[in-house]
């Protein structure tokens, strides 16, 4: 059938009308028109089956069952009827193009907030699509729809059960918030069914993170499942089983409430307490900067081809650091950006730009900050904050399509940063060491900034008084981040109040450096066994930190993150520059450990054709690329052998599954060395690399164990998948049995294993670690100090006790369990039961 336009005017794609229910089609499919007219006629002959009191509205019913609303205006209810003349009653038979109603259009122009009149069809089934075909300018009474597949009267297409939940309470704190909501689309998007979710009258596409979120939904809400399709009943239950558990909510800390009072004039400005700790700094205004890209593009297609390309480099550069991350609070934020990037309500408003000729860059951008417009309207405050990430990933889209990346600010050496809004990537890109605060005008204490700033360790104050941007650069201030206030740094001339402040922050700072004070010692066990602690680095900085933090060396340099964020490879001359700057760093009493490329699956370069893979992860990554292009891994391994003048150097190869590999990665390195003094070892990363840990130890010099990798490997779960990554833990047994066989295959060639993975920077697990035979601990720059220190509290007799006891357990919780049980201090079960009175 077809659907006539009721009015005349400029038709608006309906995912671009300023309210949340229609462009989000809650309402149905339909097109909008902004009228030049002020008559509107029946787009199609039926009864007529609503007429609001408020005249503002009607829904016409055709006789095959499909039922139009017409809505005259966006809020124009509030008119209360005031400037509409309703032509037909309710329940009356209408024709095609007879009048309806008359409107006064310039009066309702003026009093509501848009004049723009939607027609959407209210019981489309799902899966079912309208074709709309109407021309930019448009005569009422001109075609501008076609209903595409059978009767509307039913609710599922036509031969297939509508299956309905029975009312589901939602147990999330605040409902389907960003990080439940797109698990819950993640696991939609795996069932061929169409699935909807109901609040009342409200109703949103599970399959979207934003619709799901538009949902405003709270804790306690009863909703209910629809779902239509082959696999249905598979997709309702699992889907039920996961709104009932309440997916994806991070541990809820309580904050201190918000000052309610503003006293600018004291020199006080107030927020949310968002990341606790205080700081004296000098401020620098953050002012945002928005990328020049073309507006009109090449043929639609190419551009779409454009876009898709580089919608599937982000999800992988996401998927890299969702991996880095391991198990831990950023890896989850990550993952809701990465499920940002399948959004179908998003990718739909960037095909609609695409249709209309513009550039793929151009679209990208109009549709990501249209939908993050939408978000920050809502009514629920944390999910108006997710706003931010999906301009954080509309740009981290953008950088790619245009090949340019924003520069960080330049950070003078104690910077208190203030901006209107600040995004997780800008926050993860500035220099910690210079970053002492951070003021927004937006987001609150759930925001995910503020959650990555207080795992930074910095100072953070959410919702600021906006006079905080009109502070000059290089103002003194005062961060407190614990009672959420930016304070006017006391003048010198105060010599009581700068004295109170300096107490303070001593104060502060005597406390940390409890904490770090075994950072600059040698590491060991209480009874004097050495296991050195170096660190994991990426750059030049990062190796100044690192020696800065007490490190003994570097256990892994990442290479590959000179080969990121560019456009050609870096040629010899440019990777012996960085990696001799890195070897003078270090010093030549400290190891150096160099991985070779890394890239491939989760880690892709543009300018490096790579085959694309259905599954990334089980294809040419590490070692596999190297091999593949030797003249880019002759390269490599000719600028690391010249900085072996400088430090003590090791060459290690990322990913080895067998001997093979090793062997012809080491016949290439023997053509390059020249007599240059290396140590070779290998990464442990796969099962097939652990069976074969006695004759690779043969070939070697040393292992590394990459817990990250080899965990995800072990147990078949993706770290980064929403569901299972707090299940890839590095402390189940089963990867500590593969490290206990990775350390008995090396014994028998007396070669030292070391362990680089994110457990290795678990102070809980280092006495563990060594207990297993570990030698050495590679960890973040952060956890030097802590690691450092929780070896000194144990003897190597009760590491390898505690490590036999360990290896008898079954479950990751028992491990957890037994860890906390014998951390020194902590009081034994039977302890426990004593003082209870027990056995």
């Amino acid at each position: 059938m077809e659907l006539r336009a009721p009015l005349s005017g400029v038709t608006v794609p309906l995912i671009d009308v300023p309210d949340d229910v229609f462009a989000r089609k809650l309402a149905g499919d339909g097109v909008a028109i902004d009228p030049t007219s002020n008559e509107l006629l029946a787009p199609v002959a039926g009864r007529v089956t609503q007429l609001h009191r408020a005249h503002h509205a009607l829904a016409i019913t055709s006789a095959e069952g499909v039922e139009v609303l017409i809505h005259v205006g966006l809020d124009s209810v509030q008119l209360g009827g005031r400037h509409f003349t309703p032509l037909v009653e309710k329940g009356a038979e209408v024709k095609l193009g007879q009048p309806l109603l008359r409107f006064d259009a310039d009066a309702v122009a003026r009093e509501a907030r848009s004049l723009v009149t939607v027609m959407v069809v209210t019981n489309q089934p799902p899966g079912e699509a309208l074709e709309v075909c109407a021309p930019r300018l448009v005569e009422a009474g001109v075609s501008v729809m076609v209903k595409l597949a059978g009767s509307a009267r039913v609710s599922a297409a036509p031969g297939v059960t509508l299956l309905r939940s029975e009312p589901i309470e939602l147990k999330n704190p605040d409902g389907l918030h960003a990080r439940p909501a797109a698990v819950v689309a993640h696991r939609a998007r795996t069932f061929a069914a169409s699935l909807h979710l109901r609040r009342g009258d409200s109703v949103a596409d599970a399959k979207s993170v934003v619709s799901l979120m538009g949902l405003s939904t709270r804790k306690g809400d009863r909703v209910v499942l629809e779902a239509s399709g082959v696999d249905a009943a598979e997709a309702l239950a699992a889907l039920t089983v996961l709104l009932r558990e309440g997916p994806a909510e991070l541990e809820r800390k309580e904050m201190p409430p918000p000052p309610l009072v503003i006293t600018a004039a004291t020199g006080v400005l107030a927020g949310v307490p968002a990341a606790p700790g205080l700081a004296l700094g000098r401020v620098l205004q953050l002012h945002g900067l928005m990328l020049a890209v073309p507006e009109r593009g090449g043929p639609p297609e190419e551009e779409k081809e454009q876009l898709e390309v580089k919608l599937r480099e982000a999800d992988l550069e996401l998927e890299g650091l969702i991996r880095e991350a391991g198990a831990s609070t950023r890896a989850e934020l990550l993952q809701v950006q990465r499920e940002l990037l399948h959004d179908p309500e998003l990718l739909a408003r960037a095909q609609q730009r695409l249709d209309e000729g513009k550039s793929a860059a151009f679209a990208w951008r109009q549709a990501s900050l249209a939908q993050a417009e939408v978000l920050s309207k809502l009514e629920v405050p944390l999910l108006r904050e997710r706003a931010v990430d999906v301009r954080d990933v509309g740009e981290r889209v953008l950088r790619l399509l245009t090949g340019r990346a924003v520069a960080a600010p330049e950070l003078p050496e104690d910077a208190i940063v203030i901006a209107e809004e600040v995004t997780p990537s800008q926050l993860l890109a500035f220099p910690p060491q210079r970053l002492k605060g951070l003021a927004t005008v937006t987001g609150s204490a759930t925001s995910h900034v503020a959650i990555l700033a207080r795992g930074l360790g910095v100072p953070t104050v959410c919702g600021i008084a906006s006079a905080a941007l009109d502070l000059p650069d290089g103002q003194e201030v005062v961060i407190d981040g614990t009672r959420g206030e930016l304070h006017r740094a006391p003048p010198a001339e105060d010599a009581v109040a700068r004295a109170r402040l300096d107490q303070q922050i001593a104060r502060q700072r005597a406390e940390r450096a409890s904490e770090q004070a075994a950072a600059f010692a040698p590491a060991q066990t209480r009874d004097g066994h050495r296991i050195p602690v170096v660190a994991n680095i990426r750059n030049l900085e990062d190796a100044r930190a690192a020696m800065a933090s007490g490190a003994e060396g570097v256990g892994l340099l990442r290479s590959e993150f000179m080969f990121f964020e560019r456009d050609t490879l870096p040629d010899e001359e440019e990777q012996a520059a960085v990696y001799g700057a890195i070897a003078r760093a270090v010093g030549k009493d400290r190891p150096l450990v160099i991985r070779t490329l890394d890239v491939g699956g989760d880690k892709p370069l543009s300018y490096l054709p790579l085959p694309k893979e259905a599954n990334p992860f089980l294809g040419v990554r590490g070692i596999r690329v190297s091999l593949d292009h030797p003249e880019l891994f002759r390269a490599q391994l000719r600028a690391i052998v010249r900085a072996a003048e400088f430090t003590s150097l090791h060459v290690m190869f990322p990913m080895v599954a067998g001997l093979e590999e090793v062997r012809a990665a080491r016949q290439l390195l023997r053509e390059e060395l020249h007599g240059a003094p290396l140590k070779v070892g290998i990464m442990i990363e796969v099962p097939s690399a652990v069976a074969l840990a006695e004759p690779l130890a043969r070939e070697v010099d040393f292992f590394s164990i990459g817990t990250n990798d080899l965990t995800q490997y072990t147990l078949a779960m993706d770290r980064g998948h929403p569901l299972l990554a707090k299940r890839a833990d590095a402390l189940h047994p089963a990867v500590l049995h593969m490290i206990a066989t990775t350390v008995r295959g090396a014994r028998l060639h007396h070669r030292p294993v070391h362990l680089c993975g994110g457990l290795a920077s678990d102070p809980v697990a280092a006495p563990l670690l060594v207990g297993l035979g570990i030698t050495e601990l590679s960890v973040s720059i952060p956890a030097v100090g802590a690691v450092k220190a929780a070896l000194s509290r144990w003897s190597v007799g009760e590491c390898v006790a505690l490590a036999n006891d360990v290896l008898a357990l079954g479950t990751t919780a028992e491990v957890k369990a037994l860890l906390a049980e014998r951390q020194p201090g902590a009081p034994t079960t039977k302890r426990l039961l004593r003082a209870a009175g027990g056995a």
